[in-house]
């Protein structure tokens, strides 16, 4: 077995393809109208783990929008360069919630997507 997607809650299928496509220059895996919604899948490489981006239809749908994982790190995305994915990250949209730090396991920093979900950008050590 292996991980495939992860569900993200978005107010809009198009503004999470803005963020994640337009903003930091992940791959559109998918876009197929299906009716009634459409699969909107989305990932930094074709290969790797995606995110389904599904549009918050519900009020319980909307109250979790931006708060999937409480108030902890529910995403990690890893970089080979901090500097530079940090600068993405913020001309996107997202907000840098502390300054980059350096852990024995590389360079971190917490940051919040336009929706308020927390992510952790990784540059890992050497």
């Amino acid at each position: 077995m292996r991980l495939s997607l992860v569900t993200l809650l978005v107010p809009d299928y198009d503004a999470g393809i803005d963020f994640f496509v337009h903003g930091l220059g992940w791959t559109l895996l998918s876009d197929e109208d299906q009716g009634r919604k459409r699969w909107v899948t989305v990932a930094p490489t074709p290969e790797g783990p995606a995110l389904l981006l599904a549009q918050a239809t519900t009020p319980k749908q909307d109250r979790a929008r931006g708060a999937q994982a409480g108030d902890r790190v529910g995403f990690f995305l890893q970089t080979d360069d901090f500097a530079r994915d940090a600068a993405r990250i913020t001309r996107a949209g997202g907000t840098l919630l502390e300054t980059p730090r350096h852990e024995p396991y590389g360079i971190v920093a917490q940051w919040r997507d336009p929706w308020g979900n927390l992510w952790d950008l990784i540059e890992p050590a050497a």
